[in-house]
């Protein structure tokens, strides 16, 4: 019985990774569409009635069902219910268990890839379970783009492509970054990646050699921590303060290649980098003939304060690489993102980009380059700043009981923008502890000092705010209070 299956895959899920309940249903289901537990052309059954079954919220399930569709596993026919799509893979025997002597066969990149920096325990996800925002893109309009450019498609767009991208999605970019911040560029230095780890790796193969140096934020995205250590380069931790990435006369040698920052809201700790310290890092780096790496993950989210341009816009010396993504505003599994490249060095990206990536997506690329002509992506970016600043407000205000002594040295970090925010403890609070002990109340936080690279004066939780409903933050918040009140 599907329900059955899909509630022993649950709790296997649940027993293995913290996962949110809609991503453990979302994972089940992928489970049973690709062995084979649900055919293709078979109807699902009701969300009501799975909801039952499962003893979940509908939200949940339609959460669930609506990424699917999305990513093209499941098909909606009005008054008539969801199908599993007919390209859904047959299932396929599994792979015998892979030997105890294979298993060591990584190398040694392999097992530091492996062991360091797992993504599912650094992610920023909720700080509770709860429905993940993007329940609510228009599945339908996207689906009607969809498939509006399959039956327009010609066949040179089914085919790879060597331009770097679909030019009016390219156009559709440059003017949005133009305006809204302040990036200066023309189209045709704009790269359509499938996000920013594409992006990082394209940087790092083709701007670096093997062993030479990267500097990176301490603490640090483990996914840019992923992608160098991935490509070879030697990385030279930084320490980060309140005004952003802050090199001293120690970090001098070695000299660094790329240097990459995170500068309009520094991940994790939510630091903003002050005009002057972006000045100083674009001295130092034309001082030391490297290249800026500015990842500007959700600049679009900013709730309060004066709005803050690039890095790239003030860089006067064309050594900054931008990068950005649409999974923020739209959906994680769109897999969409662009990379901006100085001009000298556009064609060398293009030809490297096709060469080692074969991209492709174009009727994907074409449905989203007139989803943002058509207005959709400003509206569903109003409707998103609107929802994370109304949430954001409900944790700052949830948390209020253990920020009201100041003596007591906690306080909240980085809630000016974007869709996480830092509460930084004293030192002499196992912020790990601490989060695992909410982890046994069903509360998903992440320790800051888990996200340092050899820094060990970081205390705090980093507590996602984006995937979290608001009656659950309000319900939930006052929690994790009581617990940093106890623990400090």
């Amino acid at each position: 019985m599907l329900s059955e299956f899909l509630l022993s895959e649950m709790t296997r899920l649940a027993q293995q990774d913290a996962l949110p309940l809609h991503r453990q249903l979302y994972e089940a289901l992928r489970r049973a569409l690709l062995d084979g537990k649900l055919a293709a052309g078979e109807r699902l059954p009701s969300s009501r009635d799975l909801a039952q079954d499962l003893n979940l919220s509908r939200n949940t399930v339609v959460a669930a069902i609506n990424q699917l569709t999305v990513e093209g596993y499941l098909v909606s026919q009005v008054g008539s219910g969801t199908y599993v799509a007919d390209s859904v893979p047959k299932a396929t025997p599994r792979p015998a268990a892979v030997t105890q002597q294979q298993a060591g066969q990584l190398s040694r990149r392999g097992e530091a890839l492996a062991s360091t920096f797992c993504a599912n325990q650094l992610e920023v996800q909720p700080f509770t379970p709860g429905i993940a925002d993007f329940s609510a893109f228009p599945v339908a309009l996207w689906q009607r783009l969809q498939n509006k450019h399959w039956r327009m498609t010609y066949p040179d767009m089914l085919d790879y492509n060597d331009s770097g991208g679909y030019a009016p999605l390219r156009r559709a970019v440059a003017d949005y970054l133009r305006v809204f911040r302040s990036v200066q560029l023309d189209a045709d230095q704009v790269i359509i990646t499938s996000g920013t780890q594409q992006s990082l790796e394209l940087c790092a193969q083709l701007l670096a050699d093997h062993g030479d140096t990267v500097w990176v934020e301490d603490p640090a995205y483990w996914g840019a921590v992923k992608a160098f250590m991935a490509t070879g380069l030697s990385m030279h931790a930084v320490p980060v303060d309140q005004q952003g990435i802050a090199p001293g006369s120690d970090d001098a040698h070695p000299v660094p290649k790329l240097i990459y920052v995170t500068p309009s809201h520094q991940y994790p700790t939510g630091a903003v980098m002050s005009l002057s310290r972006r000045h100083q890092l674009l001295a130092c780096a034309a001082q030391h003939k490297a290249w800026i790496l500015e990842d500007d993950y959700d600049s679009e989210f900013r709730f309060s304060g004066p709005p803050i341009s690039s890095l790239e816009g003030l860089d006067k010396d064309g050594c900054v690489l931008y990068m950005g993504t649409f999974s923020k505003v739209l959906y994680p599994g769109l897999k969409l993102g662009y990379l901006v490249v100085p001009k000298p060095l556009v064609g060398a990206f293009k030809q490297a980009h096709y060469d080692l990536n074969r991209p492709g997506q174009m009727p994907l690329q074409a449905a989203l380059a007139e989803f943002i002509e058509m207005g959709h992506f400003s509206s569903a970016l109003r409707r998103a700043r609107q929802t994370y600043a109304e949430r954001r407000a409900a944790l700052v205000n949830a948390l209020a009981p253990c920020l009201q002594d100041p003596k007591a040295g906690v306080y909240v970090g980085g809630a000016e923008q974007g869709l996480h925010l830092c509460l930084r403890l004293p030192d002499r609070v196992d912020d790990q502890a601490l989060a695992q002990r909410l982890g046994q109340q069903g509360l998903t936080v992440r320790p800051l000092s888990a996200y340092c690279l050899h820094r060990e004066d970081l205390r705090g939780l980093v507590m996602g705010y984006g995937y979290a409903p608001l009656a659950a933050i309000e319900r939930y918040g006052p929690t994790v209070a009581r617990a940093v009140v106890a623990a400090i």
